[in-house]
């Protein structure tokens, strides 16, 4: 057997570079790194070395950096992911908001925090954490709960089966999500005999799990019988490339369709079964088919409370869930049917099965209503007053071709987008709203442009989420990787003061101008971009921001664009209650009321026939 020697580092390095996905893409393409004690000696030397081919992109926040790598792999549909490496201590620390984000949303991403020494010779080592009753305990356990594999390797030679098994899990439909390497200090340096094998070329081809038989079977008389199905699509239909499939299948059946935030795009926006969003978030005309849907059809989708309104959205009491997806675990959610199958796949069976069965057709009327409605809420407003985020959503969709994605997380924004934004393109919506993650927003930009360089990729956030993370926006001007920023300044948390008042709470500490203060706050936040390296305005108005927009296109770095907005005006078209616990005692009887409120919606929930 021929051996090459190389440190622990350099084979792990060398041993992803071989990695290829079926269409003769890398599978993991290059590593996000900040350099510090426990990664920079001997894994920053292994990446210096094929800095070429491998090449390794420098972040300046652990969180944020990973956050660009998960949004990569979710804009590649999972075949590709990337690494990232960390200091030990603080630096890895830092990323484990990302894995749980990464594990929430099922999506891959490969992370090599530095660890302590394994000899313990030096023990304690710096920034290390000492556990006064296990002594293989470190920093990097946190790890453990938010990975599907985690590994600490404290031997060279035990790469040799972690390595394989990182990459199943990193390209395996069923088992996707972030890997942690808890890699070693003094075994990154050391030194082994590697069989040449190991470094060979290896090509990890997408399963595909078809149907069982008697599982299709009883999935097909389900529809059959069905007098009102309805499809719930979910982020399963993005991953699996089955968007053409859905069309196919909605169009031939005349089943109607509702995208959860993970599934929108999965069909065009302007298609007519596509009645849009649906839950929380959702449009009036998917919640009404919902209401009375007697088969949901979920497709690729975990049934999160938001989809379901906390499992009062789907109203009909003779209703059953039939549940597709390519995870038994999210298959038997709730009693629900379960057909275990890669979602193009159980779509094309299913309608090979069906023949030429359709549904009753729906009332159009319905999405017309809709749109009239989605119409009345980006419109521009008239007058001088502060724009809504609808009327926001309005002016960036009109200045927005179908190539645009648009990328957000967290706040009301999501909401209002679910809702209004009508992406025509599969991936044109790009959210996380699995972990709903502040700060993800522009690292993610980041990360989908990257992946994604020929489209247009527009971030929108809050004031909060800006002031949470921005510093990987220094990094897209650094990098090349041109993005778009629409920063809607309402002061504060707007989206959480909304709902702490709509549970009968005061306005406190979310809105800057309700919480504590000595020095009322004004942050220019075109200024601090501007600062980062990007272009920068702040707007007055709908009709200023259409125009800097326009600028904004033709921009040769990112483009921040600043807004400010109404706090307290919602769409209020649409929409359904979510479970959120109110108070059983207080002395304010404006929480009182809440709380009766809750207790009556709470017993319309249908959580268990």
């Amino acid at each position: 057997m021929k051996t090459i020697r190389l440190t622990a580092a350099q084979a792990l390095v060398r041993y992803l570079i071989a990695q290829k996905n079926e269409d003769g893409d890398p599978v993991i393409p290059g590593c996000w790194a900040i350099f510090g004690h426990g990664n920079v000696a001997a894994l920053g030397e292994a990446l210096y070395g094929v800095r070429d081919s491998f090449p390794t992109w420098r972040g300046h926040n652990e969180q944020t950096m990973a956050h660009a790598a998960i949004a990569y792999a979710k804009a590649k549909n999972r075949r590709q992911a990337m690494a990232v490496t960390t200091s030990i201590g603080p630096g890895a620390t830092n990323m484990v908001t990302a894995c749980a984000l990464a594990h929430v949303n099922r999506l891959p991403v490969l992370l090599i925090p530095g660890d302590v020494f394994a000899s313990r010779a030096p023990d304690p080592v710096l920034q290390q954490v000492e556990d006064f009753d296990d002594a293989t305990v470190s920093a990097n356990d946190c790890f453990r709960p938010v990975s599907r594999y985690f590994d600490r390797i404290t031997r060279p030679e035990q790469l040799l089966t972690a390595l394989p098994r990182a990459l199943s899990t990193l390209t395996d439909p069923e088992r996707c999500g972030p890997v942690t390497l808890s890699f070693c200090q003094d075994v990154q340096a050391e030194a082994f005999d590697w069989p040449e094998s190991f470094f060979a070329e290896k090509i990890w081809y997408q399963r595909r799990p078809a149907p069982d038989a008697d599982a299709l079977a009883r999935a097909v008389d389900a529809i059959k019988a069905a007098k009102r199905p309805l499809i719930v699509a979910g982020g399963g239909v993005l991953y699996s490339g089955a968007s053409d499939a859905l069309r196919a299948f909605a169009e031939k059946h005349q089943v109607p369709v509702a995208e959860t935030q993970a599934g929108k795009s999965s069909l065009p926006a302007s298609h007519p079964l596509n009645l849009g969003s649906i839950g929380v978030t959702g449009s009036s005309a998917a919640n009404a088919i919902a209401a009375d849907a007697d088969l949901v059809i979920g497709l690729g989708t975990r049934f999160q409370d938001f989809t379901t309104g906390s499992w009062s959205v789907f109203k009909n009491p003779s209703r059953r869930i039939l549940a597709i997806n390519v995870t038994p675990f999210d298959s038997y959610k709730h009693d629900a049917l379960s057909l275990v199958a890669d979602a193009r796949v159980a779509l094309e069976a299913l309608s090979e099965t069906l023949g030429a069965h359709a549904a009753p057709p729906i009332d159009p009327e319905l999405k017309k209503k809709w749109m009239a409605s989605v119409a009345a809420a980006t419109d521009a407003p008239s007058g001088n007053a502060l724009p809504s985020d609808g009327h926001v959503i309005g002016a960036v969709q009109r200045q927005s071709g179908e190539d645009s994605i648009v990328v957000c997380a967290s706040g009301g924004l999501p909401g209002e987008l679910h809702k209004l934004w009508q992406a025509e393109k599969p991936n044109g919506y790009h959210l996380d709203y699995g972990y709903s993650c502040m700060g993800y927003e522009i690292a993610g930009g980041l990360g989908v442009k990257m992946a994604l360089p020929e489209r247009d990729v527009i971030v929108m956030l809050g004031d909060g989420s800006y002031l949470m993370a921005n510093s990987e926006l220094a990094t897209s001007v650094m990098l090349g990787q041109k993005i778009t920023v629409v920063v809607l300044d309402n002061r504060g948390f707007g989206c959480i003061n909304r709902l702490q008042q709509a549970t009968g709470g005061e306005s406190f500490n979310n809105l800057i101008d309700t919480a504590r203060h000595v020095v009322p706050a004004d942050i220019d936040f075109s200024a601090h971009a501007a600062a980062l390296g990007a272009i920068a305005e702040k707007v007055d108005g709908i009709g200023a921001l259409e125009a800097a927009l326009a600028r904004a296109k033709s921009s040769e770095r990112s483009h921040v664009i600043v807004i400010d907005t109404d706090p307290m005006i919602t769409t209020e078209a649409g929409g359904n209650w979510w479970d959120v616990a109110v108070p059983e005692v207080s002395e304010r009887d404006a929480v009182n009321a809440a709380r009766q409120a809750y207790l009556e919606d709470r017993a319309r929930q249908r959580a268990f026939d």
